[in-house]
């Protein structure tokens, strides 16, 4: 809660320096205006928080990120502000913010060295591109996208995230603290994955440069055996 409230009074207070900043000027009724409370936490044009808590929205596909909006508002997902700031808000208004953000094109900053072992790295970098048959687990790049940057309309790119948050993430899937809609893919990988394999998969990922063209692929490569055996509510 301690945690909470400092975000809310930051929140109020970033809002309010923006409307003093917007005082006597005429009102730009556009999205851009209206998600200032987006930004406010995800950074100007959804870029990502300073902190590393708050993930980048900008340039995500846009049905991943309609997932997420309405994950928050109806509970598959827990973080109090969300759910507040996106409760009574209808479908054309939540695909609306999503196709906001996933236009925008901003650059992808570099990613920040680490301390992680050759070792480490190298188990990440197997799961991520090759998987582990014995482990029951798909390569990551089966369904993000083959360099990592997603695949439209439904698939979030793995690059550009600090390890903390992919771990958070991926913790959050192993405890049922983040959900998707059933039948839920990722819950099913993650829960496959060690501690210590989770934590490799993280650093490596948060590792890498986004390349130059970072935007979201069109299509998945072509399955493999353990790929197609996976159902995905989020991504049919």
């Amino acid at each position: 809660m301690p945690r909470l409230l400092r975000l809310f009074l930051w929140c109020c207070i970033v809002l309010g320096l923006n409307s003093w900043a917007w005082a006597g000027r005429v009102f730009e009724d556009s999205m851009a205006q209206r998600t200032l409370a987006c930004t406010a936490c995800h950074g100007d044009q959804g870029r990502a928080g300073p902190d590393g808590y708050y993930p980048r929205l900008a340039g995500k596909p846009a049905g991943y990120l309609l997932h997420q909006l309405q994950n928050f508002r109806d509970g598959r997902r827990h973080y109090a502000l969300m759910q507040g700031l996106l409760g009574n808000l209808d479908e054309p208004y939540l695909r609306a913010i999503a196709n906001h953000f996933a236009a925008q094109n901003v650059a992808y900053p570099p990613p920040v060295k680490g301390n992680a072992t050759a070792a480490e790295l190298e188990r990440g970098r197997k799961l991520v591109q090759e998987g582990d048959a014995a482990q029951g687990l798909p390569a990551c790049t089966q369904c993000h996208g083959t360099l990592l940057t997603g695949v439209n309309p439904d698939i979030p790119g793995l690059l550009g995230l600090p390890s903390d948050y992919l771990n958070a993430q991926l913790g959050g899937w192993q405890t049922g603290q983040r959900r998707a809609h059933a039948p839920d893919c990722m819950a099913q990988i993650a829960k496959r994955l060690s501690a210590t394999d989770t934590n490799a998969i993280a650093r490596w990922l948060s590792a890498q440069p986004v390349p130059a063209n970072g935007h979201p692929a069109d299509q998945k490569p072509a399955p493999t055996a353990l790929s197609a055996e996976l159902r995905c509510g989020s991504a049919p």
